[in-house]
């Protein structure tokens, strides 16, 4: 059950699904929040424009995660699913804010659309603060409505029941994988050996995006659909081991992805100083002088292209871009041995979660 690239998303039509109960849950919120007054469509268009875009992984593992463990296919997993892709959605835009990045998916960050219409109207105070204000507030709805199209998916009670530890366990670990990020770049790098920058560096990767990424979503349909607990101790070590690798790809991606596919500038992580694993690699590969000279550009927002592109050469030529590839190719393979060690899974099921790892790993966008 092999499809190619972005396909294998797209079977059981999940995609269109996923997106109807976007629109409809759009809808819901919208009304809701027109009693409050028009202006709330700023948040509610924000939180849509960006909803329309993405992969759809999240989704898809937590799904297919499901199909595979026994369940049949019926709306309310598609519905358990779509709250995967609220809740990214609130984590976009708080890391937007965080990160101070100025687009996401080809448009504006919504605290960048935010301010720019506050300063259109020409109204008081700060256009940035306004901007930031709202998209916090845009990623707060995002995490009530998660809460609530998960809770009233119509999943049974049981299936309710066995799912829901680990969606109020991804729920809390984000939040603490957000922090930890902020964390380590307020404690910098400078001091550290390589195997302690690799070693922070991987716990932020797991626990700001690997868990929520890949392992969370796919347990909790797995939970649902009741999978045996020593195949959901494999699925685990399965989804942890795609999700890092997830992370590692996107890291090249933000590097050295086509902006027309990624929908952001190559360069942003340089320019806002992502202590990745890319990085620690490529400081560890360069001379004392050379990676010092890197390590002072590293985090400028005024990079120009020349300096982005000369930090690339850098990169490239410290070895780093083969190594991170090593370690995803490594990471794949460990994935794949423990998928094959599930025992109640169906074949079908099994054969649609390989190749989504493939393709989360292996991605130009």
């Amino acid at each position: 059950m092999t499809t190619a690239g972005t396909e294998i998303v797209d079977l059981a039509r999940l995609r269109h699904r996923v997106q109807a109960e976007i629109d409809e849950e759009i809808a819901l919120r919208a009304a809701q929040l027109a009693a409050v007054g028009r202006d709330t469509r700023l948040l509610v268009d924000a939180v849509a424009d960006l909803l329309r875009g993405g992969k759809r992984l999240r989704a898809a593992f937590c799904y297919w995660g499901y199909r595979a463990a026994g369940g049949d296919d019926n709306e309310a997993i598609v519905r358990a699913a779509t709250a995967m892709e609220l809740f990214q959605a609130a984590a976009l835009l708080h890391d937007d804010v965080m990160d101070d990045s100025d687009t996401r998916r080809g448009m504006p960050a919504a605290h960048r659309r935010l301010a720019a219409h506050h300063a259109d109207q020409r109204w008081e105070g700060l256009s940035e603060r306004f901007g930031v204000a709202g998209a916090i507030l845009a990623g707060n709805l995002c995490l009530t409505w998660t809460d609530s199209m998960f809770a009233t998916s119509g999943l049974s009670r049981q299936e309710l029941h066995g799912a829901r530890p680990i969606f109020d366990e991804m729920r809390t670990q984000l939040m603490g994988g957000q922090f930890l990020d902020v964390l380590e770049a307020a404690r910098g790098w400078s001091d550290l050996t390589t195997e302690q920058r690799l070693a922070r560096a991987h716990r932020v990767i797991t626990y700001k995006s690997a868990k929520y990424s890949v392992e969370h979503p796919l347990l909790i349909g797995a939970a649902a659909a009741g999978a045996r607990h020593r195949d959901l101790q494999h699925l685990g070590e399965f989804g942890l081991c795609v999700g890092q690798a997830f992370q590692l790809r996107d890291d090249l991606l933000g590097v050295f992805g086509d902006p027309a596919a990624t929908g952001k500038p190559a360069g942003d992580d340089l320019r806002e100083g992502k202590q990745t694993v890319l990085v620690a690699h490529t400081l560890e590969g360069l001379g004392r002088a050379e990676a010092a000279a890197f390590a002072r550009r590293l985090g400028d927002p005024h990079l120009e292209e020349r300096a982005v592109a000369q930090m690339r050469d850098a990169i490239v030529s410290s070895g780093a871009v083969d190594a991170v590839e090593r370690d995803i190719d490594r990471l794949l393979e460990q994935a794949l041995v423990e998928l094959a060690a599930t025992q109640g899974l169906l074949d079908d099921g099994r054969a649609v979660l390989a190749d989504l790892a493939t393709y989360a790993t292996q991605r130009a966008s």
